[in-house]
């Protein structure tokens, strides 16, 4: 079978969802101390950027055998950004308030991302 249906992946909510997860990591690591910039601030930009990204790249794919793994590598790069965002809390960074927006969208984005890659899963599997 040939790749997910050729919707535009800025259509997807799971994109779109994760785009807003992005922008806020993004807000919230303005509030991490100014020597974490190259360290705990960058990484945690990246690997939200990441998952957008992934699965954007995804949907561009051929096959929805290519696509589910984009979006295996974007659900591990939201565990990357939940670890670090717990990591970031208990050293003191940020405090539980700062992060109940972040943490609403990273449940959202983990339900569609599992969602998304369920119903893959099975149209792939009804069409060999």
């Amino acid at each position: 079978m040939t790749g997910p249906d050729r919707r535009d992946y800025r259509d997807l909510i799971l994109w779109q969802k994760a785009m807003d997860l992005a922008v806020a990591v993004h807000e919230a690591t303005l509030r991490l101390p100014r020597h974490e910039m190259f360290g705990l601030t960058a990484q945690l930009r990246r690997a939200a950027v990441s998952i957008p990204s992934n699965i954007a790249e995804g949907a561009g794919r051929r096959t929805t055998r290519e696509f589910m793994a984009f979006l295996h590598i974007a659900r591990g790069s939201l565990s990357e950004v939940e670890t670090q965002l717990r990591l970031a809390q208990r050293v003191g960074y940020l405090s539980s308030d700062n992060l109940t927006n972040v943490d609403n969208l990273c449940v959202q984005v983990g339900r569609l991302l599992n969602a998304v890659i369920r119903g893959l899963r099975r149209r792939n599997n009804a069409t060999v």
